[in-house]
């Protein structure tokens, strides 16, 4: 199936049978839910097959669990979301009442990468459907394996009317984006991003960017160095460090480079579950890595799975740049915290800040100094599977926010509405204007 015929199928189908009713809404979560979890070990498999090497746990949790999460939770709290809001109405337009009221915008475009391949194209999904939407996915073809499986949950889930699955690979890519979608959401490297946001300007399509970015974990002096190294490497680790909210690179304040890799080594942290997920990302990560020594935390396992390592860049290295997006860690000393902000302001803005050790005045400080779609303490990545907490980036990472009541209504028009009496006195001023409206008006605006 082509973008375009997709789109023309769940066009027709929204033209014939109009919006979803809240409860078919709440029934379609819960299938897409259940069938998650019927489908979840075919998912790990697909998942290890496709990068020759990835973690069963990491893909239960991170893929599976997470989206179902998110679809229990819209499911539990989407009649609250989709009710109308009343809004107030200034006092020469009474009797008249005013209401918004979020309604689907209709057929949303999603395009997904290949790290989380069914969250970072399932969540989205929830979430367009919570707002009343029908939905075609772009799975990334890198996975095949899985995005034949996202294929088939959609069609058991949500069936033929509700949602379509357009596999293929960088041509059909394009032609999806090029689509006159009611929403577009894309995921993925920024490169492409600005690719994806220049197709969907054309036909002015909303869009939703979920990117990447160097995300800075600033390690204070009032950090306990052994936990937050520990800490940090759980993030690392996850996924192989393939993942957008992943940790990139470490500016420590006050804390020497050998303590930090010390206490890395003590952590027993080092060998992710994971590989690398392609010939292509391994070659990659190689290419960030020339000419810096890396000091790997154990020994690479089979494939592609790669140890943790740790790089001390200098100032031209592309890893102090580039994304890094694999299980290498920057580390940067810095004098200052105000030196640390000054190291992110110098770069786009990330997805997240990570802090460990922050006083209250120094979180407060960073926040306020810096753009990024989350501020996190004392933990990494984990914020992401937060079901209520709006998800998303800003600037160079990305706009948009989706998750729960962020993604209802990111995916939702709000419509106002106003309905007016037979008189108010906004009616004084209706032409043909009689004197008093004149002197009337004088006097609201100061005038003699």
């Amino acid at each position: 199936m082509t973008p375009g015929e997709a789109l023309a199928r769940l066009r027709a189908a929204q033209d014939r049978d109009g919006r979803p009713s809240l409860d078919l809404r709440r029934d379609l979560l819960d299938r897409l839910a259940k069938t998650l979890l019927a489908r979840a070990e075919d998912i790990a498999a697909a998942l290890d097959a496709d990068y020759e090497g990835r973690s069963r746990l990491e893909t239960l949790l991170a893929d599976v669990l997470c989206t179902v999460d998110a679809a229990r939770y819209s499911r539990r709290h989407l009649k609250r979301w989709a009710k109308a809001r009343r809004v107030a109405v200034p006092y020469p337009f009474w009797p008249a009442s005013a209401w918004e009221e979020p309604v689907p915008k209709g057929v949303i475009g999603i395009m997904a990468p290949w790290n989380y391949p069914v969250q970072l194209a399932l969540i989205p999904v929830v979430d367009a459907i919570a707002a009343g939407n029908r939905v075609a996915v772009k799975p990334s073809e890198a996975v095949p394996r899985t995005a034949a499986l996202i294929a088939e949950v959609l069609e058991t889930a949500l069936g033929p009317e509700m949602a379509a699955t357009v596999q293929g690979g960088p041509l059909v890519a394009a032609d999806f984006a090029a689509q006159p979608w009611d929403h577009l959401m894309f995921t993925g490297g920024t490169e492409t991003g600005r690719k994806v946001a220049m197709a969907a300007a054309r036909n002015l399509v909303p869009l939703t960017l979920e990117l990447g970015g160097k995300c800075p974990a600033v390690v204070l002096p009032g950090a306990d160095l052994a936990v937050a190294a520990k800490d940090i490497l759980a993030g690392k680790a996850v996924n192989a460090g393939q993942t957008c909210i992943a940790p990139d690179t470490v500016l420590l304040v006050g804390h020497a480079p050998e303590a930090f890799a010390e206490a890395c080594r003590a952590s027993g942290i080092a060998l992710p579950e994971s590989g690398l997920a392609s010939p292509a990302q391994a070659a990659r990560l190689d290419r960030l890595g020339e000419g810096v020594a890396l000091e790997r935390l154990g020994p690479d396992g089979p494939g592609r799975q790669r140890a943790l390592a740790l790089a001390l860049p200098e100032a031209g290295s592309p890893l102090l740049w580039e994304e890094i997006f694999g299980p290498v860690l920057a580390v940067q000393p810095v004098p200052d915290l105000a030196a640390a902000i000054g190291w992110i302001r110098a770069r786009p803005s990330p997805l997240a800040i990570y802090t460990f050790g922050a006083t209250p005045a120094e979180r407060a400080q960073l926040a306020a100094a810096t753009a990024s779609g989350a501020v996190v303490s004392d933990r990494t990545v984990e914020y992401a599977a937060f079901s209520a907490l709006g998800f998303g980036g800003t600037g160079g990472s990305g706009y948009g926010r989706y998750h729960g009541k962020a993604g209802f209504f990111e995916f939702s028009v709000v419509c106002s509405h106003v309905r007016h009496g037979r008189w108010s006195l906004s009616r004084l001023f209706d032409l043909p204007r009689k004197r008093f409206a004149q002197q009337l008006i004088s006097r609201l605006v100061g005038g003699r």
